[in-house]
């Protein structure tokens, strides 16, 4: 510790991550929740969507432990699922065909440079055309859960919404106590799916949501919109590719893919998170 704590910088679609090698415990003691959120502070310090921890596992190539920007824990990640397994692969923790543990299960995924291919745990709490009122006005959305909530709203314009309003508002709505969910705003056209979303953690917007997109795809094909391999297209402008099968109970084998990039390796010393 005093040395300084070994990180990592990646980023997939937008979301950007620190991602630290805690295999031998070299953040023993420390209290997580308080470290990420200051870490993630972008104005005092590095900066970051979540902090990921590698760490051992008895039944795959590795656990991580991931914590939003706010210090909550989250169960899954889609994006941030991508950067672990590169950065699993480039350090050596695994081959290209990989295997870890999360709070949502046993996540696997094949790595190809910077291109990785996610496969998700199977979604589960699927809703349909349900509503909600919120100050006054009632609001129509879906919901699904993939690896954690997302509540799905379809709108004309992405341009004209109060994402930080009405996002806000239904991520702390009582009908998804008592941790909330997330919060997606889709427009469909051409056969592909354009999204912007309010992140539970993040209390705001972030440029990409790898398991919110993976909700949007499946919801926009059960509401007859695309078929898959969906594309949908983040905040941030790039293309993530969501691959499933609508026909199949729990929509098959569901898999997230897009690229990855790796920003930087550095050395995180004690002022970064003692302030």
């Amino acid at each position: 510790m005093k040395k300084g704590i070994p990180f990592s910088k990646l980023n997939g679609s937008g979301n950007d991550f620190l991602l630290i090698d805690n295999r031998e415990r070299i953040l023993r003691g420390v209290d997580l929740p308080a470290f990420v959120g200051k870490v993630c502070d972008r104005s005092r310090s590095l900066g970051a969507d979540g902090v990921i921890f590698i760490e051992k596992s008895r039944c795959a190539d590795f656990r991580w432990r991931f914590f939003n920007a706010d210090g909550s824990r989250a169960e899954m990640c889609g994006n941030g699922g991508r950067c672990a397994a590169r950065f699993a692969v480039e350090r050596k923790i695994a081959g290209r065909s990989l295997g870890f543990e999360t709070d949502a299960g046993l996540i696997r995924a094949e790595v190809s440079g910077r291109r990785v291919k996610l496969q998700m745990t199977p979604p589960h709490g699927l809703a349909l055309s349900r509503s909600l009122t919120l100050e006054g006005r009632k609001i129509e959305y879906s919901f699904l859960n993939t690896g954690v909530p997302h509540a799905v709203l379809f709108v004309p314009d992405l341009e004209k919404i109060d994402l930080m309003g009405t996002g806000r508002g239904i991520r702390t709505h009582r009908a998804f106590a008592p941790r909330g969910t997330n919060v997606n705003f889709v427009r469909v056209g051409n056969g592909e799916v354009k999204i912007r979303t309010y992140e539970r953690g993040v209390e705001g917007e972030t440029l990409a949501c790898g398991t919110g997109a993976v909700a949007a795809g499946i919801l926009s094909a059960l509401h007859g919109h695309v078929r898959p391999p969906v594309p949908v297209r983040t905040r941030g402008g790039e293309v993530l590719v969501i691959h499933f099968d609508p026909e199949r109970e729990g929509f098959g084998e569901v898999y997230l893919e897009g690229d990855t990039s790796w920003s930087c390796d550095g050395i995180m010393h004690g002022e970064a998170y003692r302030y």
